[in-house]
């Protein structure tokens, strides 16, 4: 089956008459198949093998019939000749290219010949490189899984330190939290005992001041009463004396008007008296 793979593979790539060559420690691009190669060579170098028979390749035409044509219609010999001569290099020319396209029964058996030869090295070639690529690629492969078993141990010791420290780092972070919520707490419970304290005392202090206020006030209602009975009795004296003071003057103008009514009628009297 590797075999019809590689005749499938140069056939598709050997298009257009190049092929590729795989001599023994040389690979070519086509074969490799991620494959560490040596050399590249593109190709090799076929042996051209001519075996075209020289009587295959004569003229179609009579040369010399043709010549005489050409002197029937006017040409002279010489005239005739070139242009036959030309005409047969003519010829030659391109029965030369026609044979190099063209490939004979016998030129395509040495071909196949040449080819089965070199898929034979290529076989060779391809089961030395399969053993000794898949012996390298075992040994890498247990080289591999080597470093991957040393890396994996690395790893897990590493994650091992890792959370042994992460471990660590939390229980001496819970007693520091641990540590500082109790600080906390007792701070806290100070400050109440303090709030309080100073609550209570607070307390007192508006306590007594209202008690001391209420005191004064009572005192100076009595205060206050006491000096509207002073004002009252004070007023009424004020008044009592105007009255006296008033009726005193009353009387003494009543007297006064007694007097001298007492004093106008007596000197009626006397008027009366001289006049009788």
């Amino acid at each position: 089956m590797r075999s019809r793979w590689v005749w499938r593979l140069l056939r598709d790539g050997g298009s257009g008459g190049h092929w590729f060559s795989a001599p023994r420690g040389r690979f070519s691009l086509a074969l490799r198949r991620d494959f560490l190669t040596t050399t590249i060579k593109e190709g090799y170098d076929r042996r051209p093998v001519d075996i075209t028979p020289l009587e295959q390749r004569k003229l179609t035409f009579d040369t010399h019939a043709l010549v005489q044509d050409l002197e029937t219609h006017g040409f002279d010999k010489a005239q005739a000749e070139t242009i036959v001569s030309a005409l047969t290099t003519l010829s030659n020319v391109s029965l030369d290219t026609i044979y190099k396209e063209m490939v004979t029964q016998a030129q395509q058996e040495i071909t196949v010949q040449q080819l089965m030869a070199h898929l034979d090295s290529i076989r060779k070639d391809m089961v030395i490189l399969e053993k000794s690529e898949f012996a390298n690629l075992r040994a890498e492969n247990e080289k591999m899984k080597s470093e991957l078993d040393q890396v994996k141990q690395q790893l897990m010791n590493e994650t091992s330190r890792i959370r042994a420290d992460n471990k660590l780092d939390i229980n001496l972070e819970r007693s520091r939290v641990t540590d500082m919520f109790t600080d906390q707490e007792k701070q806290l419970m100070e400050t109440t005992t303090e709030f309080t304290r100073k609550d209570t005392q607070t307390k007192s202090v508006i306590s007594e001041t209202s008690n001391k206020i209420d005191t004064e006030i009572a005192s100076l209602k009595t205060l206050m009463e006491s000096n509207k009975l002073e004002t009252v009795r004070y007023l009424a004296e004020v008044k009592r004396r105007q009255f006296e003071e008033e009726k005193a003057n009353w009387e003494d103008q009543q007297r006064i008007l007694e007097q001298q009514n007492s004093s106008r009628t007596l000197e009626k009297n006397k008027k009366k008296r001289k006049i009788f």
